[in-house]
């Protein structure tokens, strides 16, 4: 039996007692794209922190791969095959390029892996991660979760102090990335268009709680359904 690269039970986390995400419920199946949108503080952070490991889960179950994950175990989540790229990246900013990913990496193929999906980086080898631009340095953080060969590729904002043509530069390689080794991947993303066209599904988060979510094309088709859901008006 082959079990979804990812489910999600009525996942609820937050901060000193409060959740910001109540009651989501979710399935991914391997090398599927969702696009998590939603305003600021609509709970979209707090729930791939939980779902890395990173922060204590109130209720709900996950399970990559049909393995149930323990919440708040950072190290389990990342064995089992979860890899998580922070808004701030995250970098060794003193460290090169190369150096970056061989921390990260489990095999010098998952490295060569990793430069094929941004053969940019390999021009960029010995630069400290410090002194790239900020478009190959999301590039080198992504490259750095891929190294990881992911069952399940978390990813936020990524669009964080980019230009939106170099963001239009790198959706399209994190669709490649899907189809080609079957990852499974949640975005982040503000760029809402440019999110949906490569993602297969799409949900919208508003105060905590599911406003929309559907097929990413259906979500395209109907802007004014989405700009609802921002609002919180629309219906789930």
């Amino acid at each position: 039996m082959t079990h979804p690269a990812l489910e999600i039970t009525g996942l609820r986390a937050g901060y000193t007692g409060a959740p910001a995400v109540r009651d989501l419920d979710l399935t991914l199946q391997s090398g599927e794209i969702l696009a998590l949108l939603g305003p600021n503080g609509a709970g979209k952070t707090t729930a791939l922190l939980a779902l890395a490991g990173l922060l204590d889960r109130m209720a709900g179950e996950v399970r990559v791969a049909g393995q149930p994950m323990g919440s708040n175990r950072p190290r389990a989540s990342a064995k089992a095959g979860v890899a998580f790229v922070p808004d701030d990246r995250a970098l060794f900013r003193t460290l090169t390029v190369l150096e970056n990913l061989k921390l990260a990496a489990r095999t010098r193929a998952g490295v060569d892996s990793a430069l094929d999906v941004f053969p940019r980086l390999r021009e960029r080898l010995g630069v400290a991660a410090g002194m790239l631009s900020g478009g190959e340095q999301q590039m080198l953080a992504i490259g750095r979760a891929l190294v990881q060969e992911p069952k399940v590729l978390l990813i936020d904002e990524l669009s964080m102090g980019l230009a939106p043509v170099i963001v239009q530069s790198i959706l399209p390689v994190l669709r490649s990335v899907a189809d080609e080794s079957g990852t499974a991947i949640i975005l982040v993303e503000q760029h809402v268009q440019l999110a949906l066209a490569i993602a297969d599904h799409g949900l919208v988060l508003a105060h905590g709680a599911v406003a929309l979510r559907g097929p990413a094309s259906e979500l395209i088709a109907h802007p004014e359904q989405v700009e609802a859901a921002y609002l919180g008006t629309a219906a789930a």
